[in-house]
Order: structure tokens, then C-alpha cells, then sequence
């Protein structure tokens, strides 16, 4: 279009989702607006939302749009009828219905800079017009998409493009967004700061992280963010959630055929990536030195409501972008068997694992199904590429399904499928999300943990969480303890069906845990250190530590993971108020697991009971005996599994003799000091302090060597304290503080898991300043690639941490007996905290200040605030903590958040 005003030029060089505009006669060219609804008609079929704001005057809009041929959910007409007075009224009316239509567009998905708001009579602040005064109350997010098409006076308000023109630069306007989307342009992004990841650069070593940190996944399936035309030292990823191939501890995640490859030639002096987490999109614009050659453009997702389906549309000069193969076969595949083909229209691969000693006859795999379209005008190239992935654990997925998936989609188009992915988006961010207006770079960061725990962590039957989920080959997609203690409870307070999905890919693997216990000699279950297809043993037997082999004894010795999926299984059902899970399928998972520690332990002749040779969390202590961690979780285990199973059947025999081994096992707890002795003979230890070796985290067994490590106190993670962290009902009345004061020096952080779990602790002390210090270390931990492993996946695990610290430590979060707990601690750098999220199947909102707590749910639930008592909240309740005492409420946090067990087990 013929645009005079050069610094209005890169805005219309957008494809805009939705338009606002004023609808006056002067604006619709008089009554017969025949024109401007034929306009507003077309921009809705093509996935356009339209927000037309009229005058209730003015009929010429409103008796008309009865008769648009609009879909309901793609035209939201607000009036701005100022009344009897419009001086008085005039600006009122204007505000109401731009916040309302503001909601309408966020409510599916849309930012403020998607949005192009196109304003006749524009006026400056001051203004009389109803319709300046609508403009003006654009977030400012919006306001470089704001033009006036009108007369302007006293100026025009700042960042607002005046191209004047009136009725008929409006109709050009809405002529170039529907030329825009003929032409299959790609579309804007929503740069807004607060929901985007950005990344400016070449830099191939920066590629290796960015890629890691870019990953795009939904329903079980992700792609790592890799740039399309992958250059030298760039690895294109596709990975399925339980897909594995090899055999043995090099079992590994199996790469899917790569959909995001193109040919581009251009010689970049810029390049712009941008994750859009409001919306789940990875965005680039890349320009050439040349200023007169047209950006290389690309957008890509994978659908959130069309599960299986991947996107990508892209533009470029012609000469130097073409779509090459829509599918490419991946790197990294070993022996496994690739096939591809052509079908009308279409391109089809299949990669499918190889055999081996532990494959079986199943050998599962990932199909896919594509078509693209390519599209030249004007010197500029269009692609547009759908594709379509079905996965299978059990054997060859076949093509059928894929294929119906992808015409459905086609027959859709790319925009429809795009606005529904924004949508579904929207409602998850509607559900859960996170507040803190004072501290935006911490905002974000959470909110990148929680789409990238959504993006790795998303299939509602069977849900195998590696250790970097689905965004690398780290851990070769190993599952480990992360998964139960780490990544479980903060699944369960987004996506409660998710964890239970979790759950269930370690119900499948019930039969392997119980030939473990029965072949160590054992009774009951014994789940594996690290998991893959078949639910065997996987953990390797020799590792790297700073360049020295070394063996890896943790697949024989830290047996805590049967605990820790025993206690998965039983906050899943506590946390969403379903208790049938355990009175049906999740039973196994707590009884036999209770069988498997009574056979486990040893009685000595005192009758004490105890667990020997273990390794606990603190992985720097090998071939210990009577870890705390080990040894509690144990008599939880014990105890909830005897529960369990006499509420099912009575008591019997064998539950009382669980109870008994409970009550005998050493747990090493000292009543003088309040402290728990990580293990026998931990206190005879070198007193080494973290401090003395560096600031953490840090590898101190690297540092200092692992022999010197292992004979100081000096510990990984939280070992003795992630008890008060799981179980805080099981542990003595009071003994978080003296434990934290007494293990925090000493714990470097060595393990991505330490920091955020430590940061939640910290806060129920009532050193939340500490804690969100600790907090930051775990959300730059990816996002700064600190310890130099992002390329090589993202620590989910960390993530749920840091999701955890924000609801069970800040917020104060904790559900007990159907009543969700709420018992706040907020860090001074913190005046609010705001989050929502899931429990007892309801959606919650806390809005949380120092002096108040303001709790409002979609249904009526038991809350109790403060330990005031449990109230059934119907809608909402605001409690005012403002005339707390301080030191009480801290003192009282900790006893509330600390609460002894049941029994006491001898020491």
C-alpha cells in the first residue's frame, strides 16, 4: 500500500490477529456501510478477531451486525454510548469498552502488539472523543500499533502514527491485513517483555544453548528450537515422551523425523529469535546486510489443541529461501530403521527403534506425515508446512492416523489452527501463572519454568519424564527420582491428569520393580535408580568425574526412589482430593513398596532396625548406613503402606509387623540439638564449610576431589532436609530450623536439583530474603547456561523446583486432609505475590501483600489461612494479617509448616 510517512512502514510490514476500530458514519463512509462489512465479514473468516467500537447512536453497526455472516467468537462489538451527558460519560463509556474488548482478545490468546488498534478522531489525552479516549487506554504494550486514521488535535499522544486519510485509509488498512493473510505472510509476535524469551546473535555456541532453551512441545512430542536452515554445529531434535531405542544403560530417546528444516541462503548482519510464552510460538526474523533485501521470517509451534500437529510458515527474498524436504531423516539414530516416501500431495517418514537384547519384538517408533506449500510474488517466497507426528511404545506406528490428523488440519488452514493453539494457551495461563510486579525478571523466569515444564511434561496416558525431558540427549531421557519428588507436585498443581500419566508409566513397570526386589532377595517392589522402556535397571556402571573414570554405584545403592514413587503416588491423590486412586490402581504402588522395606531392613540385637549400604540424596557419601533420608522415607512408606492396605482389607499379620519395623527404625535424630545425623558417623566427619572451598554452587567433589569430599561434611544437596520438604509430618515438631542452620554451610549445590527445593525450605524458616536468592541460582540455571550443560537438554526437574519454592515456600502452600493451607512468606524485595494454579480439583487465585491474602476459587473449597482454622470459601475471602505480630507469624510459619509425626521410632 502507498504509505507517505516512512516511520509508519515496519508497523503495516505486520501480520496483525486482531483489529480495533471506531465505527462512526463518518468512519463507515455513511449509512451504507455495505464496504466496511464486507471488510470486517472477510477479516473473520480469515481467523481475524474483530473488535468494532460503536456508539449505541449510531444504529448503522449495531442493527447490521445481526446479520454478519461472523463466527461469535471472531467479532465482539463494544458500545461506547456516553448517555444523557456526554461530557461526564463520554470517557467512562470509552474505558469499559476497550478493557472489555481488551479481555475478549487476551481471553484467546492475544498480547497487546498482535493487536492493531486503527482510531478516527484521535485526539491527544485531553481529547473530547469518545474514540480518542478508547485509544488512548491501549496498554502501553500496544501503543507502537496504534494509528489514527482521523483528525488529529493538540498533537498525538506518544508512540501513536498519525496517517489521517479517514474512512479511506481505514479501508486500506483492513485491505492490506486481508492481502497480508491471503498471501500467507507470517504473522507478528507480541514482543512484550514480560512474556518473551529473546535471543539476538550468531554466535553457534549461543545456537547450541538457544536451542535447548527454544524447544516447542505439546502432548507428548517436542522439537528443540534449532534455527531452520541448520548450520555447522546445529542438531535438529525431535523426541517422543517413552520412545526409546538400544538396549541396556545406552537405551536412549529415539529422534523423529526433523519438520523445521529449509533452504535459506542469506547473509545475516541480524538475526531475532523471540519464545512466545503467552502463546507457545518461537518466532525469527533474520535480516541481510542489504536493506533492500526483504527479512527471512519464520513461525513455528506445536498445536496445543491438535495433538500431534506441527506448524511452520515462513517468508524470504526467492531467490534465497525454498522449502527443500519437508521431512528430513534425523541425526543420531544408530542402527535404527528409517523409511520414507511420497504419497499425492503428501511426504511420509518413519523411524523405528532397533533391536537388541532388551527392544523385544515391539520396537516402537515415530511417523510422520507432511505437506507443504510454497508461494512466489513479488520477488518474496511463502512457506507453509504442516506436518503430522504419531508416536508408539509398542511396535511401528502406522501412517492412518497421522494422515486423518494432518487433512483435518490442512482442510482448517494454518490461521484457524494457530488461533485454537493461542487459545488453549490462554486457558492455561488462565489456570496457572505467576505475579510479581516488582521483580519482572523473576516473573518471567518462573513463567519460562512453567511453559517449558508444559512443553516436556504433557501426555495424559503414560508420561516418562527423563531428566531433561524432551528438550536434549542429556541423561539419554533417563527417568530418575526428579520425576516423583521434583517434577510430580508442581505437574499436579498445573495438569493434575499429567502426573497421574506419570504414575501410570510406573504402574506399567510394576512387574520389572518386583523381579527387582525378588532378585536382590527382597520381597514387594524395588523401583530402578534410572528407568527407560521396560522399567529395568539402565544406570550405567562407570561415569566421568572431571576427566577421571569413575564407577557409578547409585543403580545398586540409592534405593530411596522406592520410597519417592510410593510418596508421588500418595501427594498426587492428597493434592487433587482423589482418594479412589489409591484405593484402586495407585494401591500397588504404596504396598508393595512397604513390602519390599520390611524385607529391606536388618534388626540388630537391641531390636532397632536399620538400612544398610545406601546412598541418599547427598551422592558425595557412598555405602552408607542409616541414612535419614533413606530411613524415614522408609517408615513413611512403612506406615502409610499399612494404612493403606487395613483400609482396604482390615489389618492382617503382615501390616502390624510393618508398623513394628517402622517404629524400630534409627533415624538418627538428636533431642538435645533438635538435629538429624545424616548418617552413622556423618558427625565424625572433617567439619568442612562450603564456604572454606568457594561460593556454590559449585562441584566440590571436582574442586576438591572425591575422596577428600567423602570424608568431610561438605553435601551435595539437601539430603536430611528435603524430609521436612516432603514429609514434615514425619520429622520432630521443630527441627526445620536447627537442621537448616546446621546443613545449609554445608550443602554446595553441587546437584541442579539443590537449589530451588533449599529455597522452599529456606522461606518456611522465615528467611525468605535467603530463599529467593537460592531461587534466582535455580532460574538462571538454564536460562544463563550457569554450569555450561543447557545444550545438552533443560532441567526439568529444577524447573518443578522452582514452581514448588513459589507455591509451598513463598506462597505457603500446602493441602493436608483436604484443606488447602496457605501460610505466606514473602522476601522483602517482594511487596506482592500473586499465583494461580490447581488443587482438589479446583482453580485458585492468591493475591498475596504482607498485610493481606486474598484467596478466590471456581468452587467452593476448605482453606485455612494463617492457622486460623479451616473455612469453606464458596467464591472468595480477603484475610487481613495486618495486625499480625511479625515474630510470631514467622515462629508460628515454621510450626504450622513443621508439624511432628505420629509415634516415635528410636534414635
Amino acid at each position: 500500500m502507498d504509505v507517505t510517512d516512512a516511520a509508519v512502514a515496519p508497523l503495516l510490514d505486520r501480520t496483525f490477529e486482531a483489529v480495533v476500530f471506531t465505527w462512526h458514519a463518518a468512519t463507515a463512509g455513511g449509512r451504507a456501510s455495505g464496504p466496511l462489512q464486507t471488510r470486517v465479514e472477510a477479516l473473520c473468516r480469515a481467523g481475524v478477531r474483530v473488535v468494532v467500537m460503536t456508539d449505541e447512536s449510531d444504529a448503522s453497526a449495531a442493527d447490521q451486525s445481526s446479520s454478519w455472516s461472523c463466527a461469535p467468537d471472531r467479532l465482539l462489538l463494544c458500545h461506547t454510548s456516553p448517555g444523557p451527558d456526554p461530557a461526564a460519560n463520554g470517557r467512562l463509556a470509552a474505558r469499559e469498552a476497550m478493557a472489555r474488548s481488551m479481555t475478549w482478545l487476551q481471553r484467546h490468546g492475544l498480547g497487546p502488539g498482535l493487536v492493531l488498534v486503527i482510531a478516527d478522531r484521535f485526539t491527544a489525552a485531553a481529547g473530547d472523543g469518545a474514540a480518542g479516549d478508547a485509544s488512548l487506554l491501549v496498554p502501553e504494550a500496544a501503543r507502537a500499533c496504534v494509528v489514527s486514521v482521523g483528525p488529529v488535535s493538540d498533537g498525538t499522544a506518544a508512540g501513536v502514527r498519525d496517517l489521517g486519510g479517514g474512512p479511506a485509509m481505514l479501508r486500506r488498512l483492513l485491505d492490506e491485513q486481508l492481502t497480508r493473510r491471503r498471501r500467507h505472510r507470517v504473522p507478528a509476535v507480541d514482543e512484550d517483555p514480560e512474556w518473551t524469551i529473546p535471543d539476538t546473535g550468531r554466535d553457534p555456541l549461543r545456537h547450541r544453548v538457544t536451542e535447548s532453551l527454544f524447544t516447542l512441545g505439546a502432548h507428548g512430542l517436542a522439537t528443540r528450537g534449532s534455527v531452520e536452515e541448520a548450520p555447522t554445529g546445529s542438531t535438529p531434535l525431535v523426541l517422543a515422551a517413552g520412545v526409546y531405542t538400544g538396549s541396556g544403560p545406552d537405551q536412549h530417546l529415539l529422534p523423529g523425523p526433523d519438520w523445521t528444516g529449509l533452504s535459506a541462503d542469506v547473509a545475516l548482519v541480524e538475526d531475532r529469535r523471540i519464545l512466545d510464552l503467552r502463546s507457545g510460538i518461537l518466532w525469527r526474523e533474520a535480516r541481510a546486510a542489504d536493506p533492500a533485501t526483504p527479512p527471512l521470517r519464520t513461525l513455528r509451534f506445536a498445536s496445543l489443541s491438535s495433538p500431534g500437529i506441527v506448524v511452520l510458515r515462513a517468508e524470504g527474498p526467492a531467490e534465497r529461501l525454498s522449502a527443500g524436504s519437508a521431512l528430513r531423516p534425523p541425526a543420531g539414530t544408530g542402527d535404527a530403521q528409517l523409511e520414507a516416501g511420497r504419497m499425492p500431495g503428501r511426504s511420509w517418514a518413519r523411524v523405528t527403534a532397533a533391536g537388541g537384547a532388551d527392544a523385544g519384538p515391539e520396537r516402537p517408533g515415530i511417523a510422520a506425515v507432511a505437506a507443504q506449500v510454497q508461494r512466489r510474488e513479488n520477488g518474496l517466497r511463502t512457506v507453509e508446512r504442516i506436518a503430522a507426528f504419531q508416536t508408539s511404545t509398542t511396535g511401528p506406528p502406522g501412517l492412518d492416523n497421522a494422515l486423518a490428523a494432518l487433512d483435518a488440519t490442512m482442510e482448517d488452514g494454518v490461521d484457524r489452527t494457530l488461533a485454537e493453539h493461542r487459545a488453549a494457551w490462554a486457558d492455561r495461563w488462565e489456570a496457572v501463572d505467576v505475579s510479581i510486579p516488582a521483580d519482572p525478571a523473576t516473573q518471567l523466569a518462573v513463567r519460562f519454568a512453567l511453559f517449558q515444564l508444559w512443553s516436556n511434561v504433557d501426555r495424559v496416558d503414560e508420561m516418562a519424564v527423563g531428566a531433561r525431558g524432551l528438550s536434549g540427549t542429556g541423561y539419554r531421557g533417563h527417568v530418575f527420582w526428579d520425576a516423583e519428588v521434583y517434577v510430580l507436585p508442581a505437574v499436579a498443581s498445573m495438569a493434575p491428569e499429567v502426573a497421574r500419566a506419570m504414575l501410570e508409566y510406573r504402574l506399567r513397570r510394576l512387574p520389572a520393580a518386583r523381579d527387582a526386589a525378588r532378585l536382590s532377595g527382597r520381597q514387594g517392589a524395588r523401583f530402578p535408580w534410572e528407568s527407560a522402556a521396560d522399567g529395568r535397571d539402565v544406570t550405567p556402571a562407570y561415569g566421568d568425574l572431571g576427566g577421571r573414570v569413575v564407577p557409578i554405584l547409585t543403580g545398586t545403592m540409592e534405593e530411596h526412589i522406592t520410597a519417592d514413587v510410593a510418596w508421588a503416588a500418595s501427594h498426587h491423590a492428597c493434592w487433587t482430593g482423589d482418594p479412589s486412586y489409591l484405593s484402586g490402581p495407585g494401591s500397588a504402588l504404596l504396598i508393595e513398596t512397604a513390602r519390599y522395606w520390611a524385607s529391606r531392613c536388618r534388626l540388630d540385637g537391641d531390636g532397632r532396625a536399620h538400612i544398610d549400604a545406601v546412598i541418599g540424596p547427598d551422592e558425595y557419601h557412598e555405602f552408607v548406613a542409616d541414612n535419614a533420608y533413606t530411613n524415614v522415607m522408609a517408615r513413611w512408606n512403612l506406615r502409610r503402606g499399612a494404612e493403606l492396605a487395613e483400609a482396604l482389607a482390615g489389618p492382617t499379620e503382615e501390616t502390624r509387623s510393618w508398623r513394628d519395623v517402622a517404629d524400630r527404625l534409627v533415624d538418627g535424630h538428636h533431642p538435645a540439638t533438635g538435629r538429624y545425623e545424616q548418617f552413622a558417623g556423618y558427625d565424625e566427619l572433617e567439619p568442612l564449610l562450603v564456604a572454606e572451598i568457594g561460593d556454590p554452587p559449585l562441584a566440590a567433589d571436582v574442586l576438591l576431589g572425591q575422596d577428600r569430599i567423602a570424608a568431610s561434611q561438605v553435601i551435595k544437596q539437601p539430603d536430611v532436609l528435603m524430609l521436612h520438604h516432603l514429609v514434615p509430618d514425619e520429622v520432630e515438631p521443630g527441627s526445620l530450623v536447627p537442621n537448616v542452620d546446621f546443613y545449609a554451610p554445608r550443602t554446595a549445590h553441587g546437584s541442579s536439583l539443590s537449589p530451588a527445593i533449599m529455597a522452599a525450605l529456606l522461606a518456611r524458616a522465615g528467611r525468605s530474603d535467603e530463599a529467593l536468592r537460592l531461587l534466582r541460582i535455580a532460574l538462571f540455571l538454564d536460562l544463563e547456561d550457569v554450569n555450561g550443560t543447557t545444550a545438552g537438554g533443560l532441567h526439568v526437574a529444577t524447573m518443578g523446583g522452582v514452581w514448588q519454592a513459589v507455591l509451598t515456600g513463598f506462597a505457603g502452600v500446602r493441602v493436608r486432609h483436604g484443606v488447602l493451607e496457605i501460610d505466606p512468606a514473602l522476601p522483602t524485595a517482594w511487596p506482592r505475590l500473586g499465583v494461580r494454579f490447581r488443587c482438589l480439583g479446583r482453580r485458585v487465585r492468591l493475591d498475596i501483600t504482607p498485610d493481606i491474602v486474598d484467596v478466590r476459587v471456581d468452587g467452593p473449597l476448605r482453606v485455612d489461612v494463617d492457622g486460623r482454622g479451616a473455612q469453606t470459601v464458596a467464591d472468595m475471602i480477603q484475610v487481613d494479617r495486618g495486625h499480625m505480630d511479625r515474630g510470631h507469624m514467622e515462629r508460628g510459619h515454621v510450626d504450622r509448616g513443621d508439624r511432628g509425626r505420629s509415634g516415635r521410632p528410636a534414635s
